[in-house]
Formats: structure tokens, sequence, C-alpha cells
């Protein structure tokens, strides 16, 4: 119950924002996507079954750096479970205020660590970070709503903690990572579980191992393994099919 309230809290102070399709761009959309009246938090667009989740804004960078996130998300668990080699390129979509990026890019010393985000703002985050580690190998990338703008074919793990349950083109956005992954490439999908009653998180934050299956199918995702060290989040490794 204390997360939830902490979660709301961010929610209504800090800045959600809707980055949702205005109606034309929807309809243009039909094949993918339906509409519906927003649920508080929601867009009000709906992609196989799911209504999209509002964006975190700038304004929230305050609840991604939290200093209880260290004990509630665990990152150090995360990134052993990502494997990586020293030279791989990692792209952190989603990466918010770089919490998981700057993480990552020590254990990436000859690669590379694509910080991707679709808010200048965050972008201008990353930069800061970037010149005050030291981090040569982290970059940051302005993504948009549809596309990363991520290097076909280069990605040896495209990471998505806590994000791709705001994207507002899941679709898009997923064919896109899919090309950047390079030969034996793999995504990885944090989220708060959806099976799990009691978690206190808000509804449209969560997400169950099965519609998660369900969307990265569709864009030709086939699930490696499903690793649960987490309190209340899935770890999910797919592959291409």
């Amino acid at each position: 119950m204390k997360l939830m309230i902490r979660i709301a809290l961010a929610c209504l102070a800090l800045g959600y924002v809707n980055l949702g399709p205005t109606p034309s761009v929807a309809d243009a959309e039909s094949q993918w996507y339906s509409q519906k009246r927003p649920s508080r938090y929601g867009i009000g667009k709906v992609y196989m079954g799911r209504e999209i989740s509002q964006v975190l804004g700038h304004r929230g960078i305050l609840w991604l750096e939290r200093p209880e996130r260290e004990r509630e998300e665990l990152p150090g668990v995360v990134i052993a479970h990502l494997a990586l080699e020293p030279d791989d390129v990692v792209a952190d979509v989603g990466a918010g205020s770089g919490y998981f990026s700057v993480r990552i890019a020590p254990h990436v010393p000859q690669g590379r660590v694509l910080a991707v985000d679709v808010q200048p703002e965050m972008i201008e985050v990353l930069q800061s970070r970037r010149r005050e580690t030291g981090f040569d190998q982290l970059t940051p990338v302005l993504g948009s709503v549809t596309d990363p703008k991520l290097p076909d074919g280069e990605v040896d793990v495209a990471l998505m903690v806590d994000a791709y349950h705001e994207f507002s083109h899941p679709r898009e956005m997923m064919e896109a990572v899919v090309r950047s992954l390079a030969p034996g490439g793999r995504v990885v999908l944090v989220e708060y579980r959806g099976e799990q009653p009691g978690t206190g998180v808000l509804p449209l934050h969560q997400m169950t191992e099965a519609q998660v299956r369900k969307e990265m199918a569709a864009v030709g995702l086939e699930l490696e393994a499903n690793h649960d060290p987490l309190p209340i989040q899935h770890i999910l490794v797919f592959q291409r099919r």
C-alpha cells in the first residue's frame, strides 16, 4: 500500500504526461490500436487488450532516482541477469534520468550504452551524467514515440525497465527495436508483475508474462527466460524466433 501511495503522489506531483496520439493518428493506426475513454493515468489507447499508461515526465526525476529504488528494484541483480560482455552494445530504451544506463556502463568498457529517451529534458540530464561520470561509452539518443533511433543490426541487449507499458506506439517501437538487434541479440523487459496481488502498483504499470509474450510475439520475439529474483518485477528475456 505504501508503494501505491508513493506512486500515486509521484503521478500527481511530479508530472505524468499524455504522449498518446491525436484522433487522426489513432484512426490511421486502427489496424493495431483502438480507443476508449481514458482511465486514470491512461491515455485511452488500447493495444492487444491493454490500455497504455501515461508517461512519467521529466519532473519525475526525483522518483526515478529515489534512494529506495536500490532495495525495491535491485538494479545490480537486473544487470547481473543481462550477462553482459565487455564489448556489448546495450540500448537502454526509455532510459529517463539514466538510472540504469550509468550502472550498465562500467560493465561494457569496450562497448556502448545507447540511452534512449523521447523527452529532450531527459537527454540533457543524460548528457550531464555522461560528463560527470566520464563514461565515454554512454551515448544519449533522442528517440521519437515511434522509433528509438537505434542503428540497425548492432544492439546486443535492448533493455526496457518499467518503460514498455508507457510506449504510446508499442508496435512501431518494438519493430524498430527488433531491427536494431545484432545476431543473437536479446530484448529484456523488466515490468511489475501483473500476476502478483497486493503489490500496491497501479494497474496500468503492471504486466503479466502472458500479456508481454503476446505483444512480443506480434513482432517476432519468443520468450527465452523469465527470471523472478526481484520482489515484484519480472525480468523477461526474448530473442528472435
